[in-house]
């Protein structure tokens, strides 16, 4: 599986709190003009990265809970529906779903609990179009609820449970009338979230899914900056003013249904019109399109479907920045979203990549509109960014991107791509040619002719580009270690460190070679470091991950050594035991058709005990980690196997 960082974000809002997902609320108004001095609004999202083998990651959030500080009962902030909608985390690639907003008592929170639904059958697993080479799936497979076993589920099936205790970096202080934001982690691409153990000969694979410890604490400060999934809904009222429209959040049918059909919540979102820069809206019925600064044109909404692109202002209230309408939830569901599988630019046509594993192929024409979602600048998130089959021929879109399209005409075939959004322009791949100036990306996939090699230059010093932990505003180029979300690296010297840290390798000879330093690279378009093009806004560096090997000799003084199928010689694993920075240790054991994922402990002498016995020689190990100048490589994670052990 790729890595990718993937957020869980709980955001605040005039303590707006935004519970992403690593990957994803409830109900009332995002008007806090009532809040009364006992609450604050909280606004409760899903988000996350997520990795281009799966096409779905289906779970079922139940309900999310506020730990108070110095004790007492939790606070509820999203109890789910009956029935449950399921959210696709493949979707949620460093976006939030809008769940809803809540009421939540003042005061100083100091972790959550999430509880999902643990029962096989409500996990949804869909294979993407074109998966990585030798991935344990086929393209386009739906994995069945028998070969997925679902780790520290309690309660007995069919009610089945898994609460997932968080604990904050730093505690949320929830006060009326300011705003703070809270970012949980969820990593889809986590090494120990998602393992497929492949067993020798014809038995089947069973994907074990493990929500205890990929789910981590990341502070997100700006609301405004937060790209919002599109959203759902049934449009039950327009304002008195016309300024707003209020909507019943609704949910896509998983797996998608034919005709596609709405799951309804109780939760209730108001939207305003961007009275300043203009909303598009888009009247699917009719064909048309226009812009719009209220709604008092569009009375004949109640009661229609709609989906949305809209973003937070700062205050907590909802902006949109696009409308989708129609009389039937089908028509505005077939737009395709997902990550862009293919770019073919000789024949102006992309194909993106459905929740349902399919690749849907998208015509570009001269009047297909490009937007690059950009929530903090509600002008530049409503205007195009190109126009036209000249933005692919340029190379301005590639594999991997994340997009939501709207096509012309639902009916037509083949399908004609209206407009495009960019919700996250990402590269990624092996680091190399790390300069003062950029650095180049080199990205294989198992189709070539998506391979790309692409230099992207730092934004420029003087861009704005967030703030850090103290809040203090940062420009310029930034990048954090994937094993340490908290170390934000940025300001004068960041360019000079991130050089530094991806010019290590570790050698393995053969047919392996070299293995250089990996990341993903978010992007940032029309920059004045490189006008009408991208350039690298910020990065995450990302431990490599070895192919499955076996130990050569066992641990002993923090490190062990081991070799892969195709290597020449043995490549040396540094462990770290040091508390707070450790490497994650988990035990996959499979014994008798059931496989467990145990964590293992190396801050204690319990745990390295345990790890220096089950890293005998000749045991199955797989690691992740990031190459070092001295010719190691340090482990941000270790799988070792037991029971009945794995194949490649």
């Amino acid at each position: 599986m790729k890595i990718r960082n993937s957020r869980f974000v709980l955001m605040g809002a005039t303590s707006a709190l935004v519970a992403a997902c690593g990957g994803g609320g409830s109900g009332g108004s995002s008007s806090l003009t009532t809040t009364p001095p006992a609450t604050a609004n909280v606004a409760v999202l899903l988000s996350d990265a997520s990795t281009e083998d799966w096409a779905t990651i289906g779970v079922k959030v139940l309900s999310i809970a506020l730990v108070p500080q110095g004790g007492g009962a939790n606070v509820t902030v999203y109890t789910a529906s009956t029935p449950a909608p399921t959210v696709n985390l493949a979707q949620l690639d460093q976006i939030a779903e809008i769940l809803g907003n809540v009421a939540v008592p003042v005061g100083t929170y100091t972790g959550a609990v999430l509880t999902v639904s643990g029962n096989p059958s409500d996990i949804l697993l869909t294979v993407s179009p074109n998966p990585e080479a030798g991935f344990a799936a086929a393209p386009g497979t739906t994995i069945p609820s028998s070969q997925i076993q679902v780790q520290h589920t309690q309660g007995a099936a069919p009610n089945l449970t898994v609460p997932v205790n968080v604990n904050f970096v730093s505690p949320l202080v929830v006060t009326a009338g300011q705003s703070n934001a809270l970012d949980l982690e969820f990593d889809l691409s986590h090494p120990a979230f998602l393992i497929g153990h492949v067993p020798p000969g014809s038995g089947s694979v069973l994907w074990a899914v493990n929500f205890d410890g990929p789910v981590q604490h990341h502070p997100l400060r700006h609301l405004s900056r937060l790209v919002l999934r599109e959203l759902y809904g049934d449009v039950t009222a327009v304002a008195g003013d016309s300024s707003s429209i209020t909507l019943t959040r609704e949910f896509p049918t998983e797996p998608a249904a034919n005709p596609e059909t709405p799951v309804a919540t109780s939760q209730s979102l108001t939207v305003l019109a961007d009275a300043t820069n203009g909303t598009l809206f888009y009247d699917l019925d009719a064909k048309t399109h226009t812009v719009i600064k209220d709604f008092s044109a569009e009375t004949s909404l109640v009661g229609k479907q709609v989906r949305i692109a809209a973003r937070y202002q700062d205050d907590g209230t909802l902006v949109a920045v696009r409308v989708w309408a129609s009389s039937s939830f089908p028509t505005v569901w077939v737009s395709p979203e997902g990550h862009v599988l293919h770019v073919d630019a000789a024949n102006s046509v992309i194909t993106v990549a459905d929740e349902n594993g399919q690749g849907v192929p998208l015509t570009v024409d001269q009047n297909t509109q490009f937007f690059f979602r950009q929530p903090q600048n509600g002008s530049a998130d409503a205007t195009p960014i190109g126009t036209g089959t000249a933005f692919l021929t340029a190379g301005n879109l590639a594999r991997g991107f994340k997009v939501h399209a709207s096509v012309v005409d639902p009916l037509a075939n083949p399908l004609v791509a209206q407009s495009v959004d960019i919700e996250n322009a990402i590269y990624g791949g092996q680091i190399s040619a790390a300069n003062s100036t950029g650095f180049t990306y080199t990205r294989t996939f198992a189709t070539a002719g998506d391979d790309y090699v692409h230099t992207l230059d730092y934004i420029a010093a003087t861009t704005p580009n967030g703030t850090d932990a103290s809040g203090n505003a940062i420009t310029g180029y930034k990048w954090w270690n994937f094993a340490y979300p908290t170390l934000l690296d940025s300001g004068a010297n960041a360019v000079a460190d991130f050089d530094s840290a991806t010019g290590g390798s570790v050698n393995f000879g053969g047919t392996v070679g070299a293995v250089s330093a990996r990341g993903a690279t978010y992007s940032a378009w029309n920059d004045p470091a490189a006008p009408n093009a991208w350039a690298a806004k910020l990065t995450i560096l990302e431990p490599s991950r070895l192919p499955l090997g076996n130990v050569a000799t066992g641990f002993a003084n923090g490190s062990f050594t081991m070799t892969i199928p195709g290597g020449a010689a043995a490549g040396t694993v540094d462990v770290g035991t040091a508390s707070g920075s450790a490497t994650l240790v988990y035990q996959v054991d499979r014994t008798n058709g059931v496989v467990s994922v145990s964590p293992v402990d190396v801050t204690t002498a319990t745990g390295l005990a345990t790890l220096t016995s089950g890293l005998a020689v000749g045991t199955p190990v797989r690691v992740y980690g990031v190459p070092q100048a001295d010719g190691t490589i340090k482990a941000y994670v270790i799988n070792y196997f037991t029971g009945t052990l794995p194949t490649q």
